[in-house]
């Protein structure tokens, strides 16, 4: 079995040293007979930045079944929330790599360490559920206050739409110039309808030409 260590302090100046993680990491390791095929190790980086060098190379070069098991000291140095970690479980879930932290005795080849993972993402998927009733409640909250939602409307002149298009310009190119789309721009322009462009607008320019029947 080959295993990545990965190890992670926040400051190499406050008397954190890496080598407390990396050692016990390796010590697992030989416990289990385990070759240790890499050791990524980011240094004075927060556990809330999103980018981490060694973490990002841990994950692509998991891709590339580089190893097959991945060993961490705690969860915190692995991961910044559980939503994060429960999406770098379910990486390794998918290419079969096994995911073990020390601290927490969590090792996903076992069949509690498989239990802890289904809670895991239960508990993320509660929270995602939550949110999204937050949200909805919030909405409707706003409109039984009689809140506008949406983007607020453009107040688009009518006789500017019109002088347009005496000019010859196509719909789309009015809608581009005033930037906003074509429904926004019809029903400014008096709500045409499909019939309407077809007989008023480019629509019926296309079919005209078409049907040869061009402008004389």
């Amino acid at each position: 079995m080959r295993a990545a260590i990965y190890a992670r302090v926040s400051t190499a100046n406050n008397g954190q040293d890496p080598r407390v993680q990396t050692r016990e990491l390796q010590e697992y390791c030989q416990r289990r007979g385990w070759a240790v095929a890499g050791e990524y190790v980011d240094i004075g980086i927060s556990g809330t930045k999103e980018k981490r060098p060694e973490l990002d190379r841990l994950m692509k070069e998991a891709h590339g079944r580089r190893f097959d098991a991945v060993v961490v000291w705690r969860f915190d140095r692995f991961a910044r929330s559980v939503s994060h970690l429960l999406r770098a479980l379910e990486t390794f879930q998918a290419l079969g790599i096994q995911f073990v932290s020390l601290s927490e005795q969590l090792d996903t080849s076992t069949p509690t360490g498989k239990m802890v993972f289904t809670v895991l993402g239960a508990v993320a998927e509660l929270e995602r559920s939550l949110v999204a009733e937050r949200v909805k409640a919030g909405l409707r909250n706003a409109r039984a206050k009689g809140q506008r939602l949406g983007r607020p409307p453009r107040d688009l002149d009518a006789a500017k739409i019109a002088k347009l298009r005496a000019q010859g310009l196509a719909w789309r190119a009015i809608a581009a110039q005033l930037g906003v789309g074509l429904a926004t721009l019809h029903r400014a322009a008096g709500g045409r309808s499909k019939t309407q462009e077809r007989d008023f607008g480019t629509l019926g320019r296309g079919v005209a030409r078409q049907s040869g029947h061009g402008p004389k």
